[in-house]
């Protein structure tokens, strides 16, 4: 197909393999049909992390599971979609698995781009503004090359298992209340938004990690969207060269 403008779909947080396999491969299955729907006039499609609940790569094995979604993303990449794929904080130990096998590249801090002359900042979202300190020192051990040295000599089997236990223990804990907007002097991402406009202006600034699907006004001609997730609101946003959008999928179940 003959692509002549640019279609630039945005999504984030799947958390395939939570909190169960039967009800993450139902998830799955809903993305996939995202993914086919998407395919007929997409340039673009940007993944805002947290794509699976838990993922670590040893040097020669990955989690087990997710092939429709990875073969879905091959056959999308394969078609000459540009995908970028920008790390969350429950895949944050994603390395080259991506890039060698589906010719993903893998960000690990977000980006700036620049689409039909409307500047971006693009990336997940954890970690930035003020505060959450606790989890910007706990995210520094984790990523650190000494404690991923360490994690490798633990058996996929075990190793495995303890980061998806962890992973989903970690979601139950951060309560209904992370599930509700807070306001923005207390949504970080907000802040952030704020504080990085004050310095260079960006049309839009776009992020996941919350599971909320947002539009806030940052400044005149800027905006902070969220992509909200694929658990409650199967929500993404499209850019098609003049505006961008927040919308629903409908699934045929």
């Amino acid at each position: 197909m003959n692509k002549t403008n640019i279609n630039i779909y945005f999504a984030s947080d799947q958390h395939f393999g939570a909190p169960d396999s039967k009800k993450s491969k139902e998830r799955e299955q809903i993305f996939v049909q995202w993914l086919d729907d998407i395919k007929k006039d997409a340039t673009h499609l940007f993944l805002l992390g947290d794509l699976f609940d838990f993922w670590f790569e040893y040097n020669t094995v990955v989690p087990k599971g997710f092939v429709r979604v990875l073969g879905k993303l091959a056959e999308l990449s394969d078609a000459g979609i540009n995908i970028q794929f920008f790390v969350g904080n429950h895949d944050l130990w994603m390395r080259d698995y991506f890039k060698q096998e589906l010719q993903i590249p893998v960000q690990h801090k977000p980006q700036t781009y620049t689409f039909a002359g409307k500047k971006f900042l693009i990336g997940h979202g954890d970690g930035l503004g003020p505060g959450d300190k606790s989890f910007k020192r706990m995210k520094k051990v984790f990523v650190h090359p000494i404690s991923n040295f360490l994690y490798k000599w633990l058996h996929p089997d075990i190793g495995v298992k303890l980061g998806q236990y962890l992973s989903l223990k970690n979601r139950y804990i951060s309560g209904e209340e992370d599930l509700k907007y807070q306001g923005d002097d207390k949504e970080m991402l907000v802040q952030y938004c704020r504080n990085i406009e004050a310095q260079k202006h960006h049309d839009y600034y776009i992020f996941g990690h919350r599971h909320l699907p947002l539009e806030i006004s940052i400044a005149t001609n800027s905006k902070y969207i969220n992509t909200g997730d694929w658990i409650t609101y199967y929500s993404y946003a499209v850019f098609d060269g003049k505006n961008l959008v927040l919308k629903n999928f409908k699934p045929n179940l």
